[in-house]
């Protein structure tokens, strides 16, 4: 009797010990739920805590910081104002887009001053040809033919260190023609141009090993991409305008192209068969600009500029019968529209800020020597040196002397800024 009694004590202890456990069990595990809990919740507090929706007064590093972690597209402009430079003077943020407006600092009106920036300045827009290498020369200076279109080598080369020297840095003519000068403060913008895709533009003398073109040192893309590694600053580019043989090395024609392409150059119509628009009806000239818009349309679409250079600059006049098709016209069903025309040149033309600027029909100076005379390139650079464009080193802003004001366009997007001029 006795031990049938110790056996159920025994058990009643087991049973007891078994209920302490499980109790244990479910406290422990409760608690660490709540910790886990608890955990979570600063996690959560921590994310909520970098959701930012204003980024008003933030540094910049801060905020291009966020955009990245939090996979924002960012887009920055800038603009001055009375916050130090590199801070948030206000904020948008529309799904993962965030625009912020960013401050320059103080407007800088003594480096205005300093540096006599202008920005209704004029810009030249140098018009070349064939770049010739050769040593015999029996005409002017560097010029290679008695009206001066081309030029050799070595003044090509000559011309444009001048150019970097005079303070001169390139644009591309397509941001010219709509008002996007990007050049440092202090500087000029100078265009280039080559007329009638004359081989010796860019002569290719093969392929290396891996399929890339070799171009002749001495060709004016040989000449460029030399001066290209000698002077980063300059921002290196220019627009070939051509004809219907392209390039003029049809092994070669399409590659150029391409390569000009993708190596910050840009190719225009010069229409297929260098056609004199003062001489031809209305629906030739539709031929000849429709055409080669669509070959280029063929081997780089919506990749070309759609400006225009004149040949022989004619017809002379927009008030033509043929001029309103040389900028809209159809050919075999292919409309296209010109947005830019350029005629043979003699002097720079105005800034494209100015009232009077008309992209349309746009002046040129030839590159050649005359002794000086007859608008040639030391002519051309001694009257700019009295009124060319001085860049305020923004893109985002037209910085002119208060006495210009009268000359300013008045439909611009830019914000304007005046200064006076020291007496």
């Amino acid at each position: 009797m006795k031990r049938k009694i110790k056996v159920k004590n025994v058990l009643i202890l087991v049973g007891i010990l078994v209920i302490i456990i499980v109790l244990l069990t479910i406290v422990i595990f409760g608690t660490n739920s709540k910790l886990d809990n608890k955990e979570n919740n600063k996690d959560g507090d921590k994310e909520i805590k970098e959701i930012i929706t204003d980024f008003k007064n933030m540094r910049l590093s801060k905020v291009e910081d966020y955009s990245k972690r939090n996979n924002l597209e960012l887009i920055i402009n800038y603009d001055y104002s009375d916050l130090e430079k590199d801070i948030v003077i206000n904020s948008e943020l529309n799904d993962n887009v965030l625009n912020i407006l960013v401050s320059l600092g103080s407007i800088p009106y003594d480096d205005y001053k300093e540096y006599k920036v202008n920005e209704l300045g004029k810009v030249p827009i140098m018009m070349y040809h064939g770049i010739v290498d050769t040593e015999e020369n029996e005409y002017t200076g560097g010029n290679v033919d008695k009206d001066g279109y081309n030029r050799t080598s070595k003044a090509f080369l000559r011309d444009l260190e001048f150019y970097y020297e005079k303070g001169y840095r390139m644009v591309r003519l397509n941001d010219y023609v709509n008002g996007k000068i990007n050049v440092s403060l202090g500087n000029s913008p100078i265009i280039l141009t080559f007329d009638d895709g004359n081989a010796n533009n860019f002569k290719v003398t093969g392929k290396d090993t891996e399929g890339n073109l070799i171009f002749d040192p001495n060709s004016a893309i040989g000449i460029l991409e030399s001066i290209k590694k000698k002077y980063p600053d300059y921002n290196v580019t220019a627009t070939f305008f051509l004809n219907n043989g392209l390039c003029n090395q049809p092994e070669y024609n399409e590659d150029i192209i391409k390569w000009l392409i993708n190596n910050g150059y840009d190719i225009g119509n010069h229409t297929t068969t260098h056609a004199d628009f003062s001489s031809i009806n209305t629906t030739k000239t539709q031929e000849v600009v429709g055409k080669l818009y669509q070959k280029l349309d063929s081997i780089i679409p919506g990749q070309y500029v759609k400006i225009i250079a004149l040949p022989f600059g004619s017809p002379y006049k927009k008030t033509h019968s043929n001029y309103q098709y040389i900028l809209n016209g159809e050919y075999n069903g292919y409309s296209y529209q010109t947005e830019a025309a350029l005629r043979v040149g003699w002097e720079a033309e105005v800034s494209p800020f100015d009232a009077s600027f008309d992209k349309t029909f746009l002046k040129r100076c030839r590159a050649y020597d005359n002794n000086g005379k007859d608008f040639d390139i030391e002519m051309n650079f001694r009257l700019l040196d009295k009124n060319r464009y001085i860049s305020d080193g923004n893109i985002n802003t037209i910085v002119i002397p208060k006495s210009n004001e009268n000359k300013l366009i008045t439909n611009s997007e830019l914000k304007t800024i005046t200064y006076e001029e020291d007496v």
